[in-house]
């Protein structure tokens, strides 16, 4: 079971500052630039956690706008500090670093930033004296800077950037630096050169970089513990390099095999060489490499009994040399994966749950493309087996769709992985918090990514969640997205489809100035032009039928939303579909019941009032469709129009007594232990029906509605009829000389069972 644990005031405090800027820590100077506020000062502590969760709140919340000069209010290190910074993707630009270039930072990750460019090397060397951590992965252009303009100027008219590859910067006074990643840097950028000034290096990362000659690396074999050079195309001169870096702790020379041909296959020899000279090896990922030899022991041999991580037990030959277990082995999408004792307390590979999510834990940041697939094995067991590790599973997902939001293959596994992740099997395992997380990666991936696949995937999801209950602390955003993908361009029926679904139970048992919001937002116009797709294609399906019942829904109480129907031409679209689909029961029923809410609205009584639409209604009251729903949902129209009086009836045909008459008749004929196909959250539009002697047959209907349902239902409508009044409303109706014996009749056993229902269910208890 997850625990509800809530946020820490810490996390709490961050996010109302950083949503409230101007009107927390700082002032809007000129109405643009924001500074603080001079009687602030703000420990490290503080102004990191203030920076890492603006980054993830740009990144994440796409509801919350990063603002242009947010870096400004950290340009004084006498009132703010900084020392562990983490950047990422678009939001950081060469003016941003620029503005906090007195800080001494000790971390500074910047991640896939491609808007920085040289300028900021220059920026870096702000940081020099104090700088120990620095990541520039993917940051693909912070190695150009604009040429002079007025040496291009033909050149410049077809390529205004003008950009020339900077080679002459160099890590030169950066005397602390111990860890640096500069993972998918372009190419031409001249690593051995760029290095060569940094003495003491003790991690270092050159993911994606091409080097024929590895042999600079040597310079750091006395301090080098982490090596990392996934996707660089090795030779056996790299390994040779490599297994002199004796100090190295994690070692990391695997590689996508779907992104290129590598000729580079990996031996026995050179895994036999890494145990036997680097004694002090704890990780090592050889994932995705193909093994040229048979590096592993026949079934025959391997120890029989439970899995071991014993070195003597290996299944894998060179690595029964290992003076102990392996941290962490990286295996993923090779042969060794699967093979029974494994030397390493953690695995990653596709063998199963535990070792598909050490895949995911360990490529997501940097290596999506590797991530994707990982994840997509994961949504195969959680599909076809049971999730056994579910919170670990959703978090790894969460994770990976929030940090690579623009990123297809990630969106659309991710986004299929939550839809069985998240399903009924396994809610007692999810709180609140999570799922509400869920609920916004969800809602991010509908937002940024366009793609039919992610879009199916997450409205799928989405209907795994109590509706509306647990989307409405995105009610406005859920409801924007959902319009947007009903648009008429968007002409996907299964999409179409879960996307009308989920409007309607948005709608449904929600309060009117929800729906009232949702109206404004287009939602009776979005449903309006999808029956009227659906008419001219003379297609009755659930699109059609749900579309009809969100319309009920919205109208419900709603009278703005009422009008609206009227004004765009819902009564045609009414007339239309009776006709061109007479034997459709569910939709009779959900365009009567929409009527129905429209003739509650007295200002909007007289549209109605015209001898086609009062014919129609008639005439629906002898309808046997969907048992009594179709003729009671008419009765009602019709009794909402009576109670306006003959004065009001401004036809000729058909007269006011004859539909008065067949009224009464269709109530008859009703069995008034019928089962309901409806659901009322106030009776106010019923008992306003009561007191009055203008209209009996309105009165009798009002009165046997209330009848069938504290008769069928007790539990649940003889308390909201007395929460509401209606018993005196019903006590004064009986003494009325106007009402008919039979109404006041009923009205008596309407009390009676009210009452009894009271008398049963008082508490007796001292």
């Amino acid at each position: 079971m997850a625990s509800d644990t809530p946020e820490s005031l810490m996390a709490l405090c961050t996010d109302f500052c950083l949503r409230n800027l101007d009107g927390t820590l700082g002032y809007l100077l000129d109405k643009e630039t924001l500074r603080l506020h001079p009687d602030i000062f703000l420990p490290s502590e503080i102004c990191d956690r203030l920076v890492n969760e603006y980054v993830e709140l740009v990144n994440a919340a796409c509801a919350f706008e990063p603002h242009e000069s947010f870096f400004s209010l950290f340009s004084d290190p006498r009132s703010t500090r900084l020392t562990r910074i983490h950047l990422r993707e678009d939001l950081v630009q060469d003016q941003d670093l620029e503005a906090i270039h007195k800080q001494d930072l000790v971390e500074l990750y910047l991640t896939n930033c491609e808007k920085l460019s040289a300028k900021s090397l220059q920026t870096l060397r702000s940081f020099s004296h104090t700088l120990v951590s620095l990541s520039l992965f993917g940051c693909a252009n912070i190695f150009y800077e604009e040429e002079n303009p007025g040496g291009c100027e033909d050149e410049c008219l077809v390529n205004p950037t003008c950009q020339v590859l900077v080679k002459d910067f160099t890590f030169e006074g950066f005397s602390r630096l111990r860890f640096l990643n500069l993972g998918r840097m372009i190419d031409g950028v001249p690593v051995e050169s760029l290095l060569r000034p940094l003495s003491s290096l003790a991690a270092l990362d050159l993911s994606g970089i091409q080097t024929s000659d590895a042999a600079f690396l040597t310079q750091w074999k006395d301090s080098l513990v982490s090596l990392v050079l996934y996707n660089m195309d090795l030779s056996d001169d790299h390994i040779r390099v490599i297994v002199q870096l004796h100090k190295l702790r994690h070692l990391d020379i695997s590689r996508d095999r779907l992104s290129s041909y590598y000729k580079f296959k990996l031996t026995r020899k050179a895994l036999s060489l890494f145990v036997q000279k680097l004694g002090n090896l704890m990780s090592l990922d050889i994932s995705g490499h193909m093994i040229l030899e048979n590096c592993s022991i026949s079934k025959m041999d391997e120890e029989a009994g439970q899995t071991s991580t014993e070195p003597a037990k290996s299944s894998i030959m060179p690595f029964r040399a290992l003076k102990r277990p392996l941290q962490f082995l990286g295996l993923f999408e090779t042969s060794l994966c699967r093979l029974t004792h494994i030397p390493a307390y953690k695995v990653s590979g596709d063998k199963n749950e535990e070792q598909v999510l050490n895949a995911i834990e360990a490529y997501t940041e940097h290596r999506p493309e590797i991530a994707s697939r990982a994840i997509n094995l994961l949504f195969d067991i959680a599909r076809i087996e049971r999730c056994t590790q579910l919170l670990r599973a959703l978090k790894l997902v969460i994770t990976a769709l929030k940090c690579h939001k623009y990123d297809k293959n990630i969106q659309v596994t991710g986004s299929a992985a939550l839809f069985y992740l998240t399903n009924a099997e396994y809610r007692s395992e999810q709180s609140v918090r999570l799922r509400r997380q869920v609920i916004q990666v969800v809602l991010n991936g509908m937002e940024s990514y366009q793609e039919v696949t992610v879009q199916r995937n997450c409205c799928l999801t989405l209907c795994n969640f109590s509706i509306p209950e647990e989307l409405e602390f995105q009610y406005r955003r859920v409801n924007e997205l959902l319009l947007g993908i009903l648009s008429p361009a968007r002409q996907d029926e299964s999409i179409q489809r879960i996307a009308v679904h989920l409007c309607n139970a948005l709608v449904c048992q929600v309060d009117n100035g929800h729906k009232e919001a949702v109206g404004k937002m287009g939602f009776v116009v979005t449903m309006l032009k999808l029956i009227q797709k659906k008419l001219l294609d003379k297609i009755c399906d659930q699109v059609m039928e749900f579309s009809w019942s969100a319309l009920w829904n919205i109208t419900d109480e709603t009278p703005d939303n009422c009008e609206m129907f009227l004004n765009y031409n819902g009564m045609k679209l009414f007339l239309d579909c009776l006709k061109e689909f007479p034997e459709k029961q569910e939709l009779h029923r959900n365009m009567l019941g929409l009527l129905g809410n429209v003739a509650e609205v007295k200002e909007l009584r007289p549209q109605l009032m015209t001898s086609q639409f009062i014919s129609v209604f008639s005439n629906l009251l002898e309808s046997k469709a969907d048992g009594i729903e179709v003729s009671y949902n008419a009765c009602g129209v019709l009794s909402h129009i009576m109670f306006d009086g003959p004065e009001a009836w401004g036809v000729c045909e058909p007269q006011r007594a004859e539909v008065e008459e067949r009224m009464w008749a269709a109530i008859q004929s009703w069995d008034i232990n019928s089962r309901r196909n409806i659901n009322y959250r106030s009776f106010e539009p019923i008992l306003r029906l009561l007191p009055q002697g203008i209209s009996p047959v309105s009165q009798h209907w009002a009165t046997w509605a209330l009848y069938n349902l504290v008769s069928v239902y007790p539990d649940k409508y003889c308390p909201l009829l007395i929460k509401e009044g209606g018993m005196p409303l019903l006590r004064d109706m009986i003494k009325m000389a106007t009402a008919r014996q039979e109404t006041k009749e009923m009205a008596r056993k309407v009390i009676e069972h009210c009452s009894n229902f009271k008398e049963e269910n008082m508490d007796t208890s001292r």
